[in-house]
């Protein structure tokens, strides 16, 4: 399911939240907020103080600070959206836990490595805190649709994936602390993707990978390439670069091909899906949501941030479990952390037995 405008219900008092980390993506993620009723931004933090005032003038955001014991302690809070950078997740993640606050959001990856991330996802059950990841890339209304479609049986039994993120984006542009990561593509992009292979065909069995760096200027890898076997027997296909120069660049969104026994999927450029079976093919045109703050550079992963987000509102408010817990983020984490395992040791690596 896919939302434009989403609702609430006007009987639930709003939850008060504040943002801590206000850089490139807080802009973002707080506009996505402001689309759902039933929440409400009392507060934001940032190291500099100048950056949370810009913000908050920005979105009317009532209170600014730039030491995170003080807002803790000022503010009643229900929940706080950590979208810092990830070497602060966990610090953030404490200083939650130690106010009492019992809903933590954190953007991905969620942690810098896998220790760190066990540590993070460790504390928040051992506090009985909601502990929530925010992974957009498979509430993308293309995937949304893909997932759909595999669901009706219309392809047969899915026997092979192929997921593809080929880009040549300045991405270091907007954020140029990506440039100084010793590990790049597979902790920033590979934790969407992989987590769509995981959304899409469910949980991976053995896995080997191969890594690449093309852009001298950078420290960490920007090309990976991986082969999955997952445990229903699906073979999946994934192959993560921005160092491509495509003709069609796929930056925020992903490629497709999906194969089952009575026909396949494509999900390719413009947001067009492709079925083909014995009687055919037919063309879906996937019209997305407008957002007026959405950039149109990020637009497929910026109307994505909102679904993302009522999920795991609703998940708070008790409708349902979210998508983005913790737990199941935790799976995603492990096949990222193992595909550098892969590529530093050139061997296939058995998740049943990893982590």
């Amino acid at each position: 399911m896919y939302w434009n405008k989403l609702k609430t219900s006007p009987k639930l008092k709003k939850l008060r939240f504040a943002i801590i980390g206000c850089g490139f993506w807080s802009q973002f993620q707080l506009a996505a907020w402001l689309e759902l009723e039933g929440v409400e931004c009392v507060a934001l933090y940032n190291r500099t103080l100048e950056k949370a005032t810009a913000l908050a003038d920005r979105f009317g955001v009532p209170k600014v600070y730039d030491d995170i014991d003080v807002l803790l302690a000022e503010e009643q809070l229900d929940f706080v959206d950590i979208v810092s950078n990830v070497e602060t997740h966990l610090h953030f993640v404490e200083k939650a836990l130690q106010a009492g606050i019992s809903k933590i959001i954190c953007q991905k990856p969620m942690g810098p490595d896998l220790e760190i991330s066990k540590k993070m996802l460790d504390l928040t059950i051992q506090a009985g805190a909601d502990f929530y990841i925010h992974e957009n890339y498979r509430w993308e209304k293309p995937i949304q649709q893909v997932k759909k479609i595999m669901e009706t049986g219309e392809i047969g039994t899915v026997f092979k994936g192929r997921i593809s993120f080929l880009s040549g984006y300045p991405v270091f542009d907007n954020q140029p602390f990506l440039a100084e990561l010793d590990k790049f593509i597979l902790t920033d992009m590979g934790s969407h993707i992989l987590d769509v292979v995981r959304f899409l065909f469910g949980e991976c069995r053995q896995l080997f990978c191969n890594t690449q760096t093309v852009n001298p200027a950078i420290k960490g890898e920007d090309v990976a390439t991986l082969l999955m076997r997952m445990h229903n027997g699906t073979t999946v296909y994934s192959e993560l670069s921005y160092a491509s120069v495509m003709e069609h660049d796929c930056f925020t969104t992903l490629y497709a091909v999906i194969e089952g026994d009575k026909g396949s999927i494509a999900l390719g450029p413009h947001n067009e899906i492709r079925v083909t079976t014995l009687s055919g093919t037919r063309i879906e045109k996937v019209d997305l949501p407008y957002y007026e703050w959405a950039d149109p550079d990020y637009q497929v992963i910026h109307t994505a941030i909102v679904p993302t987000n009522q999920d795991i509102l609703w998940d708070m408010q008790g409708k349902h479990v979210s998508d983005n817990r913790g737990v199941s983020n935790f799976e995603t984490v492990k096949l990222v952390w193992a595909a550098y395992a892969s590529a530093e040791q050139h061997k296939a690596i058995d998740l049943d037995h990893f982590a």
